[in-house]
């Protein structure tokens, strides 16, 4: 009788168990879904909308600079709130192991010139057209991580990165057509779709590449994943206001640091600066395969709230496109007993180069 009790009790705790990890599973679907459609959206609305425009460089700079506190306050946590502890880890990290502090320099930079690419993407493509386009990073990481990382990618997923790549090209061809003005559409600041779509090929490249390096460093050095983000956040504030003062220096002098400003600016530099922290609390949660779903539900949560924020009209060939997008996504990160393949996903078979494993600093997050 006892022991049947306690196998009962054994079941009732393990059902519990199972109850709330699929409750974690769920919250972290939604907030990678919220995060990832609310960015592009955000961005595309304060950058789009008439009057007084912030500059997108102070932007960047204010984001790696919160990201890095952000970092700090949880790697104190970590210690449980050791300050001692905490100064002492950062000064092994900074001193004890100079040249790693160094390499982190790259993706650093990479990371902010990636940053304010997606400015300019989101200023001159729809938010819609942009979240399609930008799943072209995982043909990017992919490609990196094979030729970084030896990453050994199965026969689907190579079909599922050719798919992607004619899905993106099917979308992108949908905006060279010249669509009606919507009727309630209030005039914006121009934009220019050979330049966004420069942008995002571009951001996507970065992304590939730095993400993938970031791994690399990550799984030859160790170390705490918050220290790594304090690091990258301390060296990216420095690279953000030397690109600051390169790119809009005379307009930063003249303006002033935050013009433009207001609660919705705020609020896009508090998710850019979230977005990489974010991944790196939900991924204990999220599986490929709902990282995959999130993506899809972004997709189609960002292309919804286009039609009605912005006036957008998908047609025909971005409706294609879409599909053929999402269709890929899914593919890429099937299981690998799915398709027959003998790595696990995750562990550097066909996953090694997937970027959200890291809070790097894209995006969106």
């Amino acid at each position: 009788m006892a022991a049947a009790a306690a196998a009962a009790a054994g079941g009732g705790g393990d059902a519990g168990a199972q109850k709330g990890s699929r409750r974690l599973r769920l919250a972290s679907l939604g907030v990678l879904v919220l995060q990832n459609a609310s960015l592009v959206l955000s961005i595309r609305y304060v950058r789009t909308r008439p009057g007084e425009r912030f500059l997108p460089s102070t932007a960047v700079v204010m984001a790696e600079a919160m990201k890095g506190t952000a970092g700090l306050v949880l790697l104190l946590l970590q210690h449980r709130g050791s300050v001692r502890q905490t100064a002492q880890t950062l000064r092994d990290a900074v001193l004890g192991h100079f040249g790693d502090t160094l390499r982190l320099a790259v993706p650093s930079l990479i990371y902010t010139f990636q940053n304010n690419l997606q400015y300019v993407a989101i200023s001159n493509l729809p938010a819609a057209t942009f979240q399609v386009t930008y799943q072209l990073k995982i043909l990017t990481t992919a490609v990196f991580s094979v030729l970084l990382l030896g990453t050994s990618l199965s026969r689907t997923q190579w079909v599922s990165l050719a798919l992607l790549f004619v899905g993106v090209a099917l979308v992108q061809t949908d905006q060279l057509q010249p669509a009606p003005p919507a009727p309630s559409a209030a005039p914006g600041p121009p934009q220019n779709q050979l330049v966004g779509l420069a942008a995002v090929v571009t951001s996507c490249l970065s992304s590939g590449f730095a993400g993938v390096y970031f791994e690399r460093l990550l799984k030859s050095t160790g170390g705490s994943i918050w220290l790594r983000n304090v690091q990258l956040g301390a060296v990216g504030t420095v690279v953000a206001l030397l690109a600051m003062l390169l790119a809009e220096g005379s307009s930063v002098a003249a303006l002033g640091f935050f013009y433009g400003y207001n609660a919705a600016v705020w609020a896009v530099v508090v998710n850019q600066a979230a977005g990489g922290l974010l991944v790196a609390v939900v991924v204990r949660y999220a599986d490929n395969i709902l990282k995959g779903f999130a993506t899809a539900l972004a997709v189609v949560a960002s292309t919804a709230a286009s039609v009605q924020l912005f006036g957008f009209r998908p047609r025909a060939p971005f409706l294609a496109g879409t599909a053929m997008v999402l269709l890929a996504v899914y593919l890429y990160g099937r299981p690998a007993r799915d398709r027959g393949h003998a790595a696990a996903p995750g562990h550097g078979h066909g996953h090694g180069g997937d970027k959200d494993k890291f809070p790097s600093k894209d995006k969106s997050s």
